[in-house]
């Protein structure tokens, strides 16, 4: 049987803490948001998670649940999946390799969710799926309480996916376990791959070689310019420039382990990718920003206006005007992708993200990482213009 995780109260939050960084945690949050009539009870909910109303959050299959101020149980039910649902996700995590590991690293991969989903595996709660229960007078659908307990676990769904898995029906060591059951010897005779190898426990090392092999290495040619009794390691090699390009390998290749691909970049694009990663002087200080805060993406973003849809737009503007509640929003310069509030700027992305933007000599620079809602990117930011 399954055990349920439980976890520590949340206290009151810093002033401007937001619900929900990651993608499907923002997804939980929606679901909630979505199936409630009343906005007023969503606000209140807000508060007193921030506040720290709730005790300590027990996640189990199928529930979370929480006592509330005045010793009120809550709790928000959610369906489990069934036997062959979880066989068929479970091919889904086996059939690419990086699935495992980027859930191990504590990510939740867009393709598996879309990919479960295409197997009839809804890991993500939609409008409807999740059924609050409250001993509170209150009658909303959800009332403050447990809109209160889906908002703060938003931010441990934000922290561990695999909490999203376990209200699904299973933790993380069963799991682990049943795909280590699917890679025997006699499932895969060729071996599995490397990200799944090393996700599921550190595999053995190789034996010694045989006592008579002798390894020989290659002939190294002396340096001419150098000392003629060091033979160095060949003719016009920098070795600064070495170890930054093995560093690059390491790092490319942790990332194909991970997600499973790996971008195609122009050679401006590597240059830069270069530069942020291994903190090289190429005057491209604005470029390495953009880069650090959005990889590529986040390059286009800085250097290439755009027309993005209407509906995107329209919807985008709608969340920022909601976003400031009681407040009077700020006005919005619109031009293509790029909204500018006085000395802040936000840049839609191709990615479907907004990159916020601040005024620094004359020019517009890379603030921060990226938001899917524009609100929280300017709520963090915003300085009205005195």
């Amino acid at each position: 049987m399954t055990a349920a995780r439980g976890f520590p109260a949340f206290g009151p939050q810093r002033a401007g803490a937001r619900f929900a960084t990651s993608w499907w945690g923002r997804a939980w949050v929606k679901a909630m948001e979505d199936t409630s009539l009343d906005h007023g009870l969503l606000r209140k909910g807000r508060a007193y998670a921030k506040t720290g109303q709730l005790g300590p959050i027990t996640v189990s299959p199928g529930r979370i649940a929480a006592v509330a101020e005045s010793d009120y149980d809550t709790v928000v039910r959610v369906e489990q999946l069934t036997d062959a649902a979880w066989e068929r996700f479970l091919d889904q995590v086996a059939a690419k390799a990086g699935h495992i590991a980027a859930l191990l690293d504590r990510d939740m991969p867009h393709d598996l969710v879309e990919a479960a989903q295409d197997a009839a595996v809804p890991l993500l709660p939609a409008v409807g799926d999740l059924e609050p229960e409250c001993s509170c007078p209150d009658w909303g659908h959800p009332c403050a309480h447990a809109a209160a307990l889906c908002y703060q676990v938003s931010w441990l769904l934000d922290a561990d996916p695999f909490v999203l898995l376990l209200m699904r029906g299973r933790g993380q060591d069963e799991l682990i376990e049943a795909l280590q059951q699917r890679d025997t010897p006699e499932a895969r005779p060729a071996g599995i791959p490397a990200a799944e190898a090393f996700a599921l426990g550190t595999p053995p090392l190789p034996g010694p070689p045989p006592h008579d092999v002798v390894f020989t290495p290659p002939a190294l040619e002396p340096d001419p310019g150098g000392d003629p009794g060091d033979p160095g390691i060949g003719p016009g090699i920098d070795l600064a420039v070495l170890g930054v390009l093995a560093a690059s390998a390491a790092s490319r290749a942790r990332e194909l382990l991970l997600s499973g691909r790996l971008p195609r970049l122009t050679e401006y694009q590597d240059r830069v990718r270069l530069a942020a990663e291994h903190g090289l002087d190429l005057g491209l200080e604005a470029a390495v920003q953009a880069w650090r805060y959005g990889g590529a993406d986040g390059l286009d973003v800085l250097e290439t206006p755009w027309t993005p849809p209407r509906q995107d737009l329209a919807r985008a503007r709608a969340r920022l005007e909601a976003g400031w509640e009681s407040e009077e929003p700020p006005p919005v310069q619109a031009w293509r992708n790029r909204w500018t509030l006085g000395r802040l700027q936000l840049r839609y992305g191709r990615d479907g993200r907004w990159y916020p933007f601040t005024e620094r000599d004359g020019g517009w620079w890379p603030a921060g990482p990226p938001e899917r809602d524009p609100s929280a990117a300017v709520h963090e930011r915003w300085q009205p213009d005195r």
